[in-house]
């Protein structure tokens, strides 16, 4: 690898980097219904969480992190995730809002009376009408390759910004529970 390689990497890292602290600032600036999405995921039974992608990897860090919290968390589509119920809340995200089988699980939630956090680009998608607290990322969609929102290939920028949020989430839940990191410990997996 020459200089020149790692000049370019260099380069990438602070594009991506100047594009995430401008969503980071957007987001505490205006941030919308962040504190209800504390409120509809700790008074909930249950958390699922539901994504595809990129976004859906991401949305497993958010679920691993809410388990370490004590919180009972189901990732959608493993096969041990049960039944959907009126006490329980889903955690979707999707850049465009617009995502099959995201929006069938939204609508399945809510036909059974569970409550709905939405993370996406589109505060107009039928994912954010379904929402009962909504974050709207100010980043390009998968579909945008104008490079107006986002330098990055697709997705990239919401895709990172779910991880954010979902640390973001996690951690004010964290705080406001009191819970030591020493308290939470215990629920890190020890079968790896």
């Amino acid at each position: 690898m020459t200089s020149h390689d790692d000049d370019a990497v260099a380069s990438s890292l602070s594009r991506i980097a100047e594009e995430v602290a401008s969503v980071v600032d957007r987001l505490a600036s205006e941030p919308g219904d962040l504190d209800r999405v504390l409120d509809v995921l700790t008074g909930a039974d249950r958390v699922f969480v539901v994504g595809a992608g990129r976004s859906g990897l991401a949305l497993r860090m958010t679920a691993m992190r809410l388990m370490h919290l004590g919180l009972e968390v189901h990732v959608v589509g493993e096969t041990t995730t049960p039944a959907i119920r009126a006490q329980d809340a889903l955690l979707t995200a999707s850049g465009s809002g617009t995502t099959g089988g995201i929006i069938r699980a939204a609508e399945t939630a809510a036909d059974v009376g569970a409550r709905i956090v939405a993370i996406t680009t589109a505060p107009d998608s039928p994912l954010a009408r379904a929402a009962d607290a909504l974050v709207t990322v100010p980043a390009a969609t998968k579909l945008d390759r104008s490079g107006a929102a986002s330098a990055q290939y697709a997705g990239s920028l919401f895709e990172q910004a779910v991880v954010l949020v979902g640390d973001a989430i996690f951690d004010a839940l964290w705080h406001r529970s009191g819970a030591t990191a020493d308290e939470l410990w215990p629920r890190h997996a020890n079968l790896e």
